[in-house]
């Protein structure tokens, strides 16, 4: 039961975007972060360069290394010894394809800019959730015939619950917003996506789409996350 869990938890997230990261992704995975730990777990975010060196002053981060120049498997078994974690979650996280390379909703191969998660989900002996919005996520392997008209490169890797979303951070709402019902607190209201993206942006985020620093997701204002917020705080009674 996520709700429960006192142990540590696992949020692996981060998505290169030219030499930075976008801010699909972060953002839902500091909220969660932050409700879990409310919650009374230990959330760890696990990611690579340049992300978890921007955040790793403020937050408990496992740093992976990019690229396939090391040992991908031994490295998520030394951390996966360490933390002992209860639970996996990935949001926005790049999944490895059929070919064993990242591609980013272009096309563009970013194998070598990207840190290995699917190692984690592969090799952990927890329950795993992702959460994706494009098809090239970690969990689509759960939806591969779903994904075969799409003009992208799908990922392979799978999970034990896929959690599917117009923009990830939103998925990653929603699961606050489930938590919140189970626990009877209002989690959701102590989030504020414009903060986070603020955070972020100081830190040099950019849009995945627009590929600014703007606070924005996927496109998207700030203000389509609030409002969202609020619909899912009025669904389970807080609003």
């Amino acid at each position: 039961d996520i709700a429960t869990t006192q142990g540590c938890i696992f949020i692996g997230t981060g998505f290169p975007v030219t030499d930075t990261f976008e801010t699909d992704g972060p953002v839902g995975a500091i909220a969660l972060y932050e409700a879990l730990e409310k919650l009374g777990a230990k959330p760890v975010i696990v990611c690579g360069p340049p992300l978890s060196d921007a955040i790793a002053n403020d937050y408990r981060v496992e740093h992976l290394q990019l690229g396939t120049s090391h040992d991908r498997v031994a490295e998520a078994k030394t951390a996966l010894a360490k933390w002992q974690p209860q639970l996996l979650l990935s949001i926005e996280r790049p999944g490895m394809a059929a070919d064993g390379g990242y591609y980013n909703m272009r096309g563009e191969d970013i194998s070598p800019r990207t840190a290995c998660f699917d190692s984690f989900m592969l090799e952990c002996e927890c329950p795993t959730i992702a959460i994706g919005d494009g098809g090239n996520e970690i969990g689509m392997g759960n939806v591969t015939a779903a994904l075969e008209n799409l003009n992208i490169v799908p990922a392979s890797t799978k999970c034990d619950e896929l959690v599917i979303a117009d923009v990830s951070n939103w998925g990653g709402y929603g699961l606050i917003a489930l938590l919140g019902q189970m626990e009877e607190r209002d989690l959701l209201a102590e989030i504020s996506p414009i903060k986070i993206l603020q955070y972020l942006s100081n830190l040099g985020s950019v849009d995945g789409v627009t590929r600014l620093n703007q606070l924005t997701e996927d496109g998207l204002d700030a203000s389509a996350g609030d409002e969202l917020i609020l619909k899912l705080r009025q669904i389970t009674g807080f609003a």
